[in-house]
Protein backbone atom coordinates (compact mmCIF):
# COMPACT_ATOMS: atom_id res chain seq x y z
CA UNK A 1 0.00 0.00 0.00
CA UNK A 2 1.49 3.44 -0.81
CA UNK A 3 1.85 5.72 1.69
CA UNK A 4 0.13 8.95 1.90
CA UNK A 5 2.81 11.16 1.15
CA UNK A 6 3.29 9.40 -1.88
CA UNK A 7 -0.04 8.99 -3.46
CA UNK A 8 0.04 13.66 -2.69
CA UNK A 9 2.63 13.96 -4.89
CA UNK A 10 2.27 16.95 -8.00
CA UNK A 11 2.02 14.55 -10.36
CA UNK A 12 -0.76 12.73 -9.11
CA UNK A 13 -2.12 16.43 -7.44
CA UNK A 14 -2.40 17.50 -11.16
CA UNK A 15 -4.08 14.54 -12.70
CA UNK A 16 -6.86 14.73 -9.56
CA UNK A 17 -7.12 18.40 -10.70
CA UNK A 18 -7.74 17.99 -14.31
CA UNK A 19 -10.12 14.52 -14.38
CA UNK A 20 -12.13 16.87 -11.37
CA UNK A 21 -12.36 19.52 -14.31
CA UNK A 22 -13.22 17.13 -16.80
CA UNK A 23 -15.78 15.92 -14.27
CA UNK A 24 -17.53 19.40 -13.59
CA UNK A 25 -17.42 19.97 -17.75
CA UNK A 26 -19.23 16.80 -18.26
CA UNK A 27 -22.19 17.90 -15.62
CA UNK A 28 -22.19 21.24 -17.11
CA UNK A 29 -22.88 20.10 -20.60
CA UNK A 30 -25.76 17.40 -19.09
CA UNK A 31 -27.42 20.21 -17.41
CA UNK A 32 -27.61 22.22 -20.56
CA UNK A 33 -28.73 19.16 -22.63
CA UNK A 34 -31.74 18.72 -20.11
CA UNK A 35 -33.08 22.15 -20.70
CA UNK A 36 -32.64 22.12 -24.73
CA UNK A 37 -33.97 18.72 -25.73
CA UNK A 38 -33.84 17.74 -29.39
CA UNK A 39 -36.09 15.46 -30.72
CA UNK A 40 -36.93 14.70 -34.47
CA UNK A 41 -40.80 14.68 -35.04
CA UNK A 42 -42.71 13.69 -37.97
CA UNK A 43 -41.45 15.20 -41.42
CA UNK A 44 -38.01 15.36 -40.36
CA UNK A 45 -38.75 18.29 -38.59
CA UNK A 46 -36.34 18.72 -35.31
CA UNK A 47 -37.83 20.39 -32.39
CA UNK A 48 -35.77 21.23 -29.53
CA UNK A 49 -37.36 22.29 -26.15
CA UNK A 50 -35.44 25.20 -23.63
CA UNK A 51 -37.52 25.53 -19.90
CA UNK A 52 -36.44 29.12 -18.77
CA UNK A 53 -33.97 29.31 -15.54
CA UNK A 54 -33.03 32.27 -13.08
CA UNK A 55 -31.57 34.66 -15.47
CA UNK A 56 -33.13 34.02 -18.64
CA UNK A 57 -34.62 36.44 -21.00
CA UNK A 58 -36.82 36.31 -23.63
CA UNK A 59 -33.95 38.03 -25.83
CA UNK A 60 -30.97 35.84 -24.76
CA UNK A 61 -33.14 32.38 -25.73
CA UNK A 62 -34.44 33.64 -28.92
CA UNK A 63 -30.79 35.04 -29.79
CA UNK A 64 -29.61 31.71 -28.95
CA UNK A 65 -31.32 30.04 -31.06
CA UNK A 66 -29.52 31.68 -34.17
CA UNK A 67 -32.76 34.73 -34.34
CA UNK A 68 -32.14 38.09 -35.69
CA UNK A 69 -32.41 41.31 -33.61
CA UNK A 70 -35.27 42.13 -35.56
CA UNK A 71 -36.99 38.99 -35.19
CA UNK A 72 -36.52 38.95 -31.41
CA UNK A 73 -37.78 42.78 -31.23
CA UNK A 74 -41.00 41.57 -33.60
CA UNK A 75 -41.52 38.63 -31.00
CA UNK A 76 -41.45 40.73 -27.71
CA UNK A 77 -43.66 42.65 -29.05
CA UNK A 78 -46.44 39.93 -30.58
CA UNK A 79 -46.27 38.52 -27.48
CA UNK A 80 -46.66 40.90 -25.38
CA UNK A 81 -49.71 42.48 -27.57
CA UNK A 82 -51.56 39.60 -28.81
CA UNK A 83 -50.62 37.13 -25.81
CA UNK A 84 -50.61 39.60 -22.52
CA UNK A 85 -46.94 38.06 -21.92
CA UNK A 86 -44.17 40.34 -21.02
CA UNK A 87 -41.65 38.10 -18.84
CA UNK A 88 -41.08 34.61 -18.37
CA UNK A 89 -41.03 32.80 -15.31
CA UNK A 90 -37.98 30.88 -13.97
CA UNK A 91 -38.84 27.21 -13.61
CA UNK A 92 -42.32 27.94 -14.75
CA UNK A 93 -42.43 28.86 -18.31
CA UNK A 94 -40.73 26.61 -21.06
CA UNK A 95 -40.12 27.38 -25.42
CA UNK A 96 -40.19 24.69 -27.90
CA UNK A 97 -38.50 25.68 -30.96
CA UNK A 98 -39.72 24.03 -34.22
CA UNK A 99 -36.94 23.73 -37.69
CA UNK A 100 -37.52 21.91 -40.35
CA UNK A 101 -34.27 19.91 -40.37
CA UNK A 102 -31.51 20.33 -37.14
CA UNK A 103 -29.53 23.28 -39.46
CA UNK A 104 -32.43 25.23 -40.72
CA UNK A 105 -33.84 28.49 -39.28
CA UNK A 106 -36.69 28.86 -36.51
CA UNK A 107 -40.22 28.35 -37.89
CA UNK A 108 -41.93 27.79 -34.85
CA UNK A 109 -41.89 29.20 -31.39
CA UNK A 110 -44.41 28.17 -28.72
CA UNK A 111 -44.33 29.44 -25.46
CA UNK A 112 -45.89 27.25 -22.55
CA UNK A 113 -46.96 29.59 -19.72
CA UNK A 114 -49.16 26.57 -18.18
CA UNK A 115 -50.47 23.22 -18.77
CA UNK A 116 -53.65 24.35 -20.27
CA UNK A 117 -52.58 27.46 -22.46
CA UNK A 118 -50.12 27.57 -25.40
CA UNK A 119 -49.11 30.22 -27.73
CA UNK A 120 -48.26 29.56 -31.03
CA UNK A 121 -45.44 31.79 -32.62
CA UNK A 122 -44.96 31.32 -36.82
CA UNK A 123 -43.34 33.29 -39.31
CA UNK A 124 -44.52 34.20 -42.59
CA UNK A 125 -42.27 34.14 -46.06
CA UNK A 126 -42.15 37.91 -45.62
CA UNK A 127 -40.43 37.34 -42.05
CA UNK A 128 -43.76 38.62 -40.42
CA UNK A 129 -44.07 36.74 -37.08
CA UNK A 130 -47.93 36.05 -35.85
CA UNK A 131 -49.27 34.62 -32.79
CA UNK A 132 -52.23 32.67 -31.76
CA UNK A 133 -53.10 31.25 -27.82
CA UNK A 134 -54.46 27.88 -28.25
CA UNK A 135 -56.38 26.35 -24.94
CA UNK A 136 -55.12 22.36 -24.23
CA UNK A 137 -58.22 20.75 -23.55
CA UNK A 138 -58.55 19.49 -19.58
CA UNK A 139 -59.83 16.28 -18.39
CA UNK A 140 -61.72 16.93 -15.54
CA UNK A 141 -62.52 14.11 -13.01
CA UNK A 142 -64.91 14.99 -9.31
CA UNK A 143 -62.95 13.19 -6.80
CA UNK A 144 -64.79 12.66 -3.29
CA UNK A 145 -62.32 12.24 -0.36
CA UNK A 146 -64.26 11.66 3.50
CA UNK A 147 -62.78 11.69 7.08
CA UNK A 148 -63.22 11.80 10.66
CA UNK A 149 -62.07 14.21 13.57
CA UNK A 150 -60.10 12.00 15.81
CA UNK A 151 -59.58 13.14 19.69
CA UNK A 152 -56.61 15.93 19.41
CA UNK A 153 -57.40 16.60 15.81
CA UNK A 154 -57.05 19.69 13.91
CA UNK A 155 -59.69 19.74 10.58
CA UNK A 156 -56.27 20.24 8.70
CA UNK A 157 -54.75 17.09 10.33
CA UNK A 158 -58.05 15.22 9.49
CA UNK A 159 -57.82 16.63 5.77
CA UNK A 160 -54.30 15.29 5.22
CA UNK A 161 -54.89 12.15 6.72
CA UNK A 162 -58.20 11.47 3.87
CA UNK A 163 -55.95 12.32 1.38
CA UNK A 164 -57.19 15.86 0.38
CA UNK A 165 -54.25 18.00 -1.40
CA UNK A 166 -53.31 21.13 0.69
CA UNK A 167 -54.24 23.82 -1.68
CA UNK A 168 -58.51 22.45 -1.46
CA UNK A 169 -57.75 21.98 2.35
CA UNK A 170 -57.02 25.53 2.14
CA UNK A 171 -59.89 26.71 0.11
CA UNK A 172 -62.23 24.72 2.21
CA UNK A 173 -60.86 26.39 5.02
CA UNK A 174 -61.82 29.51 3.79
CA UNK A 175 -65.29 28.54 2.69
CA UNK A 176 -66.16 26.98 5.69
CA UNK A 177 -64.74 29.96 8.02
CA UNK A 178 -67.97 31.87 7.05
CA UNK A 179 -70.15 29.26 9.42
CA UNK A 180 -67.26 28.24 11.60
CA UNK A 181 -65.13 28.71 13.93
CA UNK A 182 -62.32 26.07 13.74
CA UNK A 183 -60.68 26.68 17.28
CA UNK A 184 -64.11 25.73 19.26
CA UNK A 185 -66.73 24.21 16.71
CA UNK A 186 -64.26 21.10 15.70
CA UNK A 187 -64.57 18.05 18.12
CA UNK A 188 -63.56 14.37 17.77
CA UNK A 189 -65.87 11.95 16.02
CA UNK A 190 -67.25 14.91 13.48
CA UNK A 191 -67.41 13.70 9.59
CA UNK A 192 -66.75 15.46 6.77
CA UNK A 193 -66.50 14.53 3.05
CA UNK A 194 -65.22 17.28 0.20
CA UNK A 195 -65.89 16.59 -3.73
CA UNK A 196 -63.05 18.63 -5.75
CA UNK A 197 -61.80 18.67 -8.92
CA UNK A 198 -58.53 17.08 -10.40
CA UNK A 199 -57.30 18.09 -14.06
CA UNK A 200 -55.80 15.46 -15.92
CA UNK A 201 -53.78 15.77 -19.70
CA UNK A 202 -52.73 12.83 -21.25
CA UNK A 203 -53.71 10.52 -18.29
CA UNK A 204 -51.32 12.28 -16.05
CA UNK A 205 -52.76 14.57 -13.11
CA UNK A 206 -51.37 17.89 -13.44
CA UNK A 207 -53.46 19.87 -10.86
CA UNK A 208 -56.65 20.53 -9.00
CA UNK A 209 -59.78 22.86 -9.66
CA UNK A 210 -62.50 23.83 -7.90
CA UNK A 211 -64.38 22.54 -5.28
CA UNK A 212 -67.16 21.19 -5.90
CA UNK A 213 -68.90 20.53 -2.71
CA UNK A 214 -68.34 20.18 1.23
CA UNK A 215 -69.99 19.00 3.89
CA UNK A 216 -69.00 19.08 7.84
CA UNK A 217 -70.68 18.35 10.86
CA UNK A 218 -70.14 20.69 12.82
CA UNK A 219 -71.85 21.47 16.24
CA UNK A 220 -74.26 24.63 14.94
CA UNK A 221 -75.50 21.58 12.86
CA UNK A 222 -74.57 19.79 9.27
CA UNK A 223 -72.74 22.74 7.13
CA UNK A 224 -73.29 22.30 3.77
CA UNK A 225 -71.99 24.12 0.44
CA UNK A 226 -72.23 23.55 -3.24
CA UNK A 227 -70.94 24.91 -6.22
CA UNK A 228 -73.49 26.77 -8.70
CA UNK A 229 -73.23 28.74 -11.85
CA UNK A 230 -76.40 30.95 -12.04
CA UNK A 231 -78.01 31.86 -15.42
CA UNK A 232 -76.02 35.27 -15.39
CA UNK A 233 -72.53 33.05 -15.81
CA UNK A 234 -71.73 33.84 -12.07
CA UNK A 235 -70.45 31.37 -9.93
CA UNK A 236 -71.24 30.63 -6.01
CA UNK A 237 -71.91 28.51 -3.04
CA UNK A 238 -74.78 27.30 -1.66
CA UNK A 239 -76.49 25.78 1.26
CA UNK A 240 -78.61 22.57 0.69
CA UNK A 241 -81.77 24.48 0.37
CA UNK A 242 -79.97 27.26 -2.22
CA UNK A 243 -79.56 30.26 -0.11
CA UNK A 244 -76.20 31.66 -0.34
CA UNK A 245 -73.42 30.23 1.65
CA UNK A 246 -71.20 32.25 1.29
CA UNK A 247 -71.63 35.49 4.39
CA UNK A 248 -70.90 38.90 3.65
CA UNK A 249 -68.26 38.56 6.16
CA UNK A 250 -65.90 35.73 8.61
CA UNK A 251 -65.83 34.81 11.87
CA UNK A 252 -62.31 34.22 11.90
CA UNK A 253 -60.36 36.42 9.51
CA UNK A 254 -57.30 34.47 10.27
CA UNK A 255 -57.98 31.28 9.37
CA UNK A 256 -56.59 28.27 12.06
CA UNK A 257 -55.82 30.96 14.68
CA UNK A 258 -56.40 30.02 18.18
CA UNK A 259 -58.87 32.11 20.18
CA UNK A 260 -57.41 33.28 23.24
CA UNK A 261 -60.19 35.64 24.51
CA UNK A 262 -63.43 35.60 23.54
CA UNK A 263 -66.48 38.23 23.35
CA UNK A 264 -67.72 38.75 26.94
CA UNK A 265 -69.66 41.75 28.67
CA UNK A 266 -67.73 41.14 31.47
CA UNK A 267 -63.40 40.44 31.31
CA UNK A 268 -60.69 41.04 33.61
CA UNK A 269 -58.65 43.40 31.34
CA UNK A 270 -55.08 42.03 31.47
CA UNK A 271 -53.09 45.11 31.15
CA UNK A 272 -55.46 47.48 33.04
CA UNK A 273 -56.51 45.45 35.95
CA UNK A 274 -60.06 46.21 35.90
CA UNK A 275 -63.08 44.04 34.88
CA UNK A 276 -64.80 45.27 31.61
CA UNK A 277 -66.95 44.19 28.43
CA UNK A 278 -64.27 42.60 25.42
CA UNK A 279 -66.14 44.16 22.67
CA UNK A 280 -64.27 41.37 20.25
CA UNK A 281 -62.67 38.09 19.98
CA UNK A 282 -58.49 37.78 20.36
CA UNK A 283 -56.54 35.18 18.00
CA UNK A 284 -53.38 34.31 18.34
CA UNK A 285 -50.70 34.87 15.59
CA UNK A 286 -47.16 35.44 15.54
CA UNK A 287 -46.17 39.33 14.66
CA UNK A 288 -46.21 39.94 11.14
CA UNK A 289 -48.88 37.67 10.43
CA UNK A 290 -51.04 38.57 7.53
CA UNK A 291 -54.60 40.22 8.49
CA UNK A 292 -56.83 40.12 5.68
CA UNK A 293 -60.32 42.05 5.50
CA UNK A 294 -63.54 40.08 6.51
CA UNK A 295 -65.86 41.20 4.30
CA UNK A 296 -65.75 43.74 1.14
CA UNK A 297 -66.32 47.38 2.22
CA UNK A 298 -64.32 50.91 2.37
CA UNK A 299 -62.01 51.73 5.10
CA UNK A 300 -63.67 54.17 7.61
CA UNK A 301 -60.41 54.69 10.22
CA UNK A 302 -56.80 53.86 9.93
CA UNK A 303 -55.27 55.22 13.16
CA UNK A 304 -53.95 54.32 16.46
CA UNK A 305 -55.39 54.96 20.28
CA UNK A 306 -53.92 53.63 23.43
CA UNK A 307 -56.08 51.17 23.77
CA UNK A 308 -56.37 49.30 20.15
CA UNK A 309 -52.86 50.35 19.08
CA UNK A 310 -52.97 50.66 15.37
CA UNK A 311 -56.44 49.53 13.96
CA UNK A 312 -58.40 49.49 10.94
CA UNK A 313 -62.06 50.07 10.63
CA UNK A 314 -64.03 48.82 7.75
CA UNK A 315 -67.37 49.12 6.68
CA UNK A 316 -69.57 46.69 4.57
CA UNK A 317 -72.64 48.25 4.43
CA UNK A 318 -75.27 50.51 5.83
CA UNK A 319 -75.32 47.84 9.07
CA UNK A 320 -72.33 46.22 9.37
CA UNK A 321 -68.39 47.45 10.11
CA UNK A 322 -65.44 45.54 11.37
CA UNK A 323 -62.70 46.54 13.41
CA UNK A 324 -59.17 45.20 13.39
CA UNK A 325 -56.54 46.45 16.16
CA UNK A 326 -52.90 46.12 17.64
CA UNK A 327 -51.25 45.71 14.54
CA UNK A 328 -47.71 46.00 13.97
CA UNK A 329 -47.42 47.93 10.91
CA UNK A 330 -50.49 48.69 8.04
CA UNK A 331 -50.69 47.64 4.82
CA UNK A 332 -49.05 49.54 2.01
CA UNK A 333 -51.79 51.46 0.12
CA UNK A 334 -54.54 51.06 2.62
CA UNK A 335 -55.75 53.93 3.84
CA UNK A 336 -59.18 56.03 4.53
CA UNK A 337 -61.59 55.93 1.64
CA UNK A 338 -59.91 52.84 0.43
CA UNK A 339 -62.27 49.95 -0.80
CA UNK A 340 -61.09 46.63 0.22
CA UNK A 341 -62.48 43.30 -1.70
CA UNK A 342 -62.92 40.58 1.09
CA UNK A 343 -59.76 38.64 1.81
CA UNK A 344 -57.14 41.42 1.03
CA UNK A 345 -54.31 42.23 3.46
CA UNK A 346 -54.70 45.19 5.67
CA UNK A 347 -52.32 44.86 7.82
CA UNK A 348 -50.23 42.41 9.91
CA UNK A 349 -50.30 41.31 13.57
CA UNK A 350 -48.85 42.80 16.05
CA UNK A 351 -49.23 43.74 20.11
CA UNK A 352 -49.60 47.51 19.78
CA UNK A 353 -51.51 49.39 22.55
CA UNK A 354 -52.82 47.62 25.72
CA UNK A 355 -51.58 44.19 24.32
CA UNK A 356 -49.80 41.71 26.77
CA UNK A 357 -48.48 39.99 23.58
CA UNK A 358 -48.94 39.17 19.68
CA UNK A 359 -52.68 38.58 18.54
CA UNK A 360 -55.08 40.44 16.48
CA UNK A 361 -58.35 41.43 17.92
CA UNK A 362 -61.33 41.66 15.91
CA UNK A 363 -64.69 43.15 16.33
CA UNK A 364 -67.94 43.19 14.41
CA UNK A 365 -70.38 45.96 14.59
CA UNK A 366 -74.32 45.45 13.89
CA UNK A 367 -75.83 48.73 13.58
CA UNK A 368 -73.79 50.73 15.82
CA UNK A 369 -73.79 48.09 18.45
CA UNK A 370 -70.63 45.11 19.18
CA UNK A 371 -71.88 41.51 18.71
CA UNK A 372 -70.16 38.24 18.92
CA UNK A 373 -68.28 37.07 15.86
CA UNK A 374 -69.00 33.63 16.66
CA UNK A 375 -72.56 33.27 17.32
CA UNK A 376 -74.03 36.72 14.74
CA UNK A 377 -75.94 35.69 12.17
CA UNK A 378 -74.32 36.97 9.14
CA UNK A 379 -76.32 38.21 6.04
CA UNK A 380 -75.33 35.89 2.80
CA UNK A 381 -73.39 37.92 -0.20
CA UNK A 382 -76.19 36.70 -2.65
CA UNK A 383 -79.06 34.23 -3.37
CA UNK A 384 -80.80 32.08 -5.73
CA UNK A 385 -83.75 33.64 -7.44
CA UNK A 386 -86.71 31.46 -8.06
CA UNK A 387 -85.93 30.33 -11.31
CA UNK A 388 -82.15 29.46 -10.59
CA UNK A 389 -83.18 27.88 -7.19
CA UNK A 390 -85.18 25.72 -9.25
CA UNK A 391 -81.97 24.54 -11.07
CA UNK A 392 -80.14 24.26 -8.48
CA UNK A 393 -82.07 21.62 -6.32
CA UNK A 394 -82.52 19.53 -9.64
CA UNK A 395 -78.54 19.90 -9.81
CA UNK A 396 -78.22 18.90 -5.82
CA UNK A 397 -80.24 16.04 -6.40
CA UNK A 398 -78.20 14.44 -9.41
CA UNK A 399 -75.00 15.59 -7.65
CA UNK A 400 -75.98 13.72 -4.43
CA UNK A 401 -76.97 10.47 -6.45
CA UNK A 402 -73.42 10.35 -7.61
CA UNK A 403 -72.04 11.07 -4.58
CA UNK A 404 -74.04 8.23 -2.78
CA UNK A 405 -71.95 5.83 -5.09
CA UNK A 406 -68.47 7.47 -4.94
CA UNK A 407 -68.75 7.18 -0.76
CA UNK A 408 -69.08 3.88 -1.40
CA UNK A 409 -66.32 3.18 -3.75
CA UNK A 410 -64.23 6.44 -2.98
CA UNK A 411 -61.23 5.29 -5.80
CA UNK A 412 -64.04 6.02 -8.29
CA UNK A 413 -64.41 9.43 -9.51
CA UNK A 414 -66.97 10.95 -11.66
CA UNK A 415 -65.88 12.43 -15.25
CA UNK A 416 -66.99 16.22 -15.58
Amino acid sequence: MKKAKDILNATNLTRMVIALAVLLSLVAIFLVATRRVPSVIGGGECRSVVVVSSGDTLSDLLLTQGLSQRDVNEIAAVLKKDAGISTLRADRDKLEFTRDSDDAPVSKIVVVPSPWRQVELTCDESGVWDCKTVEVARDTRAMWRGGEILDGDSFYLAGQRAGIPAGILIEVYDLLAFEMDFERDVRAGQKFWVLYEENFSDGKKVDNGNVLAVSFQALRGNVEMYRFRKSDGTIGYYDAEGNGAIKSLKRTPINNAKITSNFSKKRKHPVLGFTRAHKGVDFRASTGTPIPAAGAGRVIARSYNRGHGNFVKIRHNGSYETLYAHMSRFAKGVNVGTNVRQGQTIGYVGSTGYSTGPHLHYEIIKDGVHVNPMTVKLPAISNLNKEDKKKFIEYRKTLESALERLQKNPSMFIQL
